[in-house]
């Protein structure tokens, strides 16, 4: 079974590939939402979490404090290197595990979508990499128009944290444009026969 990995900056539309190959049966995992899960329900992770970043990142109830905890890394790279090196290893077993039972029930490949795909090293244990370009200029708008509560400076920000557009598209195997201009189901549709047809070597 193939392992495809897809990922985008924020705005490119990578969320949306990923919904269309999953509409056409693909099982797809998104690590980001599982990394959030995990962080709450996987009792050894919590505990190094709050070991790491004190127990105040929990509430009483146990749910994570995700601002408090955005807050403390989001302009600490020592901080964001400290929640990096908890979560991904936590993320890679999880993503093997339910890899195994889609590879058992027989599909021909699976998708990982993840933000930071690339700058994580998560694409070294995978097949091959998809990622989701859009010009600058329209990634913005739409995440202007998604989360009209941030800035611009905000949306920016956030982008300059990310592998610049054009190392990502260096670095991948299959590139997607969703530009608003060319359509995205085609190209979809292209990847989805060719990976359906291909098996690892």
């Amino acid at each position: 079974m193939l392992r495809i990995g897809i990922t985008g900056g924020i705005g490119s539309g990578k969320s949306i590939a990923s919904r269309l190959f999953h509409a056409l049966g693909v099982p797809t995992y998104d690590a980001d939402s599982r990394a959030r899960w995990l962080m709450e329900h996987d009792e050894s992770l919590r505990q190094q979490l709050s070991a790491t970043f004190g127990p105040d990142i929990y509430d009483v109830a146990g749910r994570l404090n995700r601002p408090a905890l955005a807050a403390t890394v989001f302009h600490n790279p020592e901080r964001l290197a400290q929640l990096n090196a908890l979560v991904h290893p936590c993320v890679g077993v999880d993503f093997e595990r339910w890899g195994a039972a889609q590879e058992q029930a027989g599909h021909p490949y699976v998708l990982k979508e993840a933000a930071l795909l690339f700058e994580a090293g998560v694409y070294r244990q995978l097949d091959g990499v998809i990622t989701v370009f859009a010009p600058q200029p329209v990634r913005e708008a739409r995440v202007r128009r998604r989360d009209p509560h941030r800035s611009a400076a905000e949306v920016q920000a956030i982008m300059a944290k990310q592998l610049d557009e054009e190392a990502k598209m260096q670095r991948a195997d299959y590139v997607l444009i969703n530009d608003d201009v060319r359509p995205l189901l085609p190209q979809v549709l292209a990847l989805h026969q060719a990976f359906t047809a291909a098996r690892p070597t």
